[in-house]
């Protein structure tokens, strides 16, 4: 199969010849930045460069999609937010959150067309005219929920939870437009699939606060969104992995600190599965005994899509994401 071919059939569930290589987060690295001369923090904002870090990074490494979202700050950008576009080194970050009540919320009227989203659809264009007939072209939107947390403040959106409901329900409703809007442009540009980012595990909230708040939010931006997506959130969710196989979302994302073979058992086969490989144990530190541990535990579970479980630190090395591939091959 080719990887393109391969990545989709597997996020649609369907037999394939192996489990797909890939991911729905950052794989750029300080590494890969030198050795094709696209770097932080000029990047995020040049469609150009972004698209040739995208394929050199995923072609290296052998992975079936290339992918060029590298931040978690374009969609706050694009509304308003003061950014530090950080260094090679460093990510960026949003200074301060930017809105207190609902209706300060305003989405652009040139909201897609403002540097930071402006840079990520022209790199997913040039991805799609250059790779995308071999390799899938994935983009990323930030969803209501994280979104909030970008423009109102983790606490505050957290105590709005238990203090002030409503308003918390009327941030998610405009939010979502926000989030629907750049995913809209992505699939403009040429993306294939999307990540949907809503951090939404154990650690941010209860299951009956996802349920009450994002679960409708998530089944009917599934039912609008004209391509797969692929929600990622950090962090432990084995209890609520059944609710997210439920919304129309085409993969989960997960993370590490839940097992692969709870994550297939709570997914059901209702939603493909993506990740499996830990960051900082295996992907950071380099270690490929764990890496192949990692690998073969999620291929044998039945994960369709074997990666890294979130963005990978900055310093891991090029080593580290070839053996994700070779671990599988083997």
């Amino acid at each position: 199969m080719k990887p393109r071919e391969r990545f989709l059939a597997a996020l649609r569930r369907e037999r394939t010849d192996r489990p797909s290589l890939g991911t729905a987060t950052s794989l750029a690295n300080v590494e890969a930045m030198r050795l094709c001369g696209a770097s932080f923090p000029e990047a995020h904002l040049d469609a150009k460069r972004l698209a040739e870090l995208a394929a050199f990074v995923s072609l290296e490494i052998g992975f079936d999609m290339v992918y060029p979202a590298f931040n978690m700050v374009n969609e706050a950008a694009a509304l308003g937010s003061d950014i530090d576009w950080g260094a090679v080194d460093h990510m960026p970050t949003i200074r301060a959150p930017l809105w207190t009540n609902p209706e300060e919320i305003m989405v652009p009227p040139d909201f897609e067309e403002r540097p930071s989203l402006a840079a990520l659809c022209g790199a997913i264009s040039l991805l799609r005219a250059e790779q995308g007939a071999q390799y899938a072209v994935v983009g990323k939107v930030f969803g209501p929920w994280t979104l909030a947390y970008h423009m109102f403040g983790v606490d505050n959106v957290l105590m709005m939870t238990i203090d002030d409901p409503p308003k918390l329900e009327a941030i998610l409703a405009r939010l979502a437009g926000a989030s629907l809007r750049s995913a809209m442009a992505q699939i403009r540009a040429g993306a294939d699939a999307l990540c949907w980012a809503d951090h939404c595990s154990r650690d941010m909230c209860a299951p009956e606060v996802y349920r009450r708040f994002l679960f409708p939010l998530h089944v009917e931006i599934a039912r609008q969104v004209p391509c797969p997506l692929i929600l990622h959130t950090c962090g432990q969710t084995a209890d609520r992995i059944a609710d997210f196989s439920k919304t129309g979302f085409a993969g989960f994302h997960y993370d590490t600190r839940v097992p692969a073979k709870t994550a297939v058992e709570e997914a059901g086969g209702r939603i493909a599965l993506m990740g499996g490989v830990n960051n900082t144990d295996a992907l950071r530190s380099a270690d490929e005994k764990l890496i192949r541990v990692n690998v073969r535990a999620a291929a044998e579970a039945g994960v369709n899509i074997i990666g890294p479980e979130c963005a990978i630190p900055l310093n891991t090395p090029m080593r580290a994401l070839r053996a994700i591939g070779a671990a599988l091959r083997a």
